[in-house]
């Protein structure tokens, strides 16, 4: 849970850090901003998400689903900085499918809180063999990270690739292939 208190005295201390005047006029309310913000971009630190991927509707056939280009922004964990991408996720279902906003409700739960890329892609796709209990699923993350964009080596535009692939994804190199042209599909 995040506590603002804490997070409103931390910003006055950064901003005195910086050389900054706490006081000034114009930063006068930014550690009640910052707190609040925090709080919302921290709101998956306890998100649950085995409620979303309790609702699941039963079928008869098992053709791969795919959701793709699902917004999230995250936090790194390294440098508190943004990054910021979409999410692709395919799983082969075996009699249970998951309503679609579920997945987005996933990648926002995981996507919301302190995180590193390559993390949050193999959450993502644990989550869902787990709780849905899929032939199998596969994760596949792209994001712009501001850590590599706006410090250190300043390569706007560069983008990590992640993936996380299960069950019957994990060795099955045809499969993956499918998925990814799916994803590059218009």
């Amino acid at each position: 849970m995040v506590d603002q208190d804490k997070i409103r005295e931390a910003v006055r201390l950064l901003l005195e850090g910086a050389g900054e005047n706490p006081e000034r006029e114009g930063l006068l309310g930014t550690p009640d901003r910052v707190a609040r913000m925090y709080t919302e971009i921290f709101a998956g630190m306890d998100a649950d998400v085995s409620e979303p991927l309790s609702k699941v509707f039963a079928v008869e056939h098992n053709e791969m689903v795919l959701e793709k280009d699902i917004g999230f922004y995250s936090m790194c964990e390294h440098h508190m900085l943004p990054f910021y991408g979409k999410a692709h996720i395919a799983y082969l279902p075996q009699g249970k499918v998951l309503g679609l906003s579920k997945l987005a409700r996933v990648v926002e739960a995981y996507a919301r809180r302190l995180q590193i890329q390559e993390q949050m892609t193999g959450q993502i796709a644990d989550a869902i063999m787990t709780h849905l209990a899929p032939q199998g699923v596969m994760a596949v993350l792209e994001a712009e990270h501001m850590c590599m964009t706006m410090r250190g080596i300043k390569k706007p535009g560069s983008r990590t690739i992640t993936i996380a692939a299960r069950g019957v994804f994990e060795d099955n190199a045809p499969l993956q292939e499918k998925v990814l042209q799916m994803i590059r599909m218009p």
